[in-house]
């Protein structure tokens, strides 16, 4: 009877961390997530998708790339926000398809393009000078043919992915980036690789519990 009592406190025990643990892994998750969202309401990603993977297709995504870019920094030149940044996409969604198309057409293809504006998900992604976590962001979306070869993923807004490693911190700051934001994205707060990877994993789960 000892033995069994021990054995059933031990796995009420069991029970009781495993609990504990869970709880506190959802709460963990939860700010993780919420963190996550808050530097999210700040940014416009952007995301290129080429039309395969063949050395030809690749090469073109670039220029279409480059062309979008361009473009887009010359309309986003008149935004104060990222609301304004966004509405400003969106009206010129026609005019930034056409300037993909364009490049196409002259690179002699004859894919089809899109340009659209909507929440997509990202992995953790490390770029010159700054590093964004996974999770879901408002992205505005190329797709080139049928978007089936590997992405090329930026930011549009703030303009982080036309500027130099030093520049990184005073344009994004410009655009309402707080010290807390940059702490996080270029590495230099405490813990910022746990709170990657606990945001990295809070959305796997929460994609596959979904």
């Amino acid at each position: 009877m000892k033995v069994l009592e021990k054995r059933r406190r031990g796995a009420h025990i069991l029970e009781i961390s495993l609990a504990v643990g869970l709880a506190c892994f959802l709460l963990w998750g939860f700010a993780a997530q919420h963190r996550q969202q808050a530097l999210a309401d700040k940014v416009i990603r952007l995301h290129i998708l080429a039309n395969s993977d063949s050395e030809e297709d690749q090469a073109l995504k670039l220029r279409v790339r480059d062309q979008v870019l361009t473009r887009a920094t010359e309309i986003l030149e008149r935004s104060k926000d990222r609301t304004e940044a966004e509405q400003l996409l969106r009206e010129n969604l026609p005019k930034l398809e056409t300037a993909a198309e364009d490049e196409i057409r002259a690179g002699g293809y004859s894919y089809s393009v899109s340009a659209e504006l909507e929440e997509t998900a990202f992995p953790t992604r490390e770029y010159e000078g700054f590093t964004l976590p996974a999770g879901q962001y408002l992205a505005l979306r190329i797709i080139i043919g049928a978007g089936a070869g590997h992405n090329w993923w930026c930011v549009v807004f703030p303009p982080l992915c036309t500027q130099s490693s030093e520049k990184v911190a005073s344009t994004a700051m410009a655009d309402g980036f707080s010290e807390d934001d940059m702490k996080l994205i270029t590495g230099d707060g405490e813990g910022y690789v746990l709170k990657f990877k606990s945001i990295e994993l809070w959305e796997k789960m929460r994609e596959k519990f979904s």
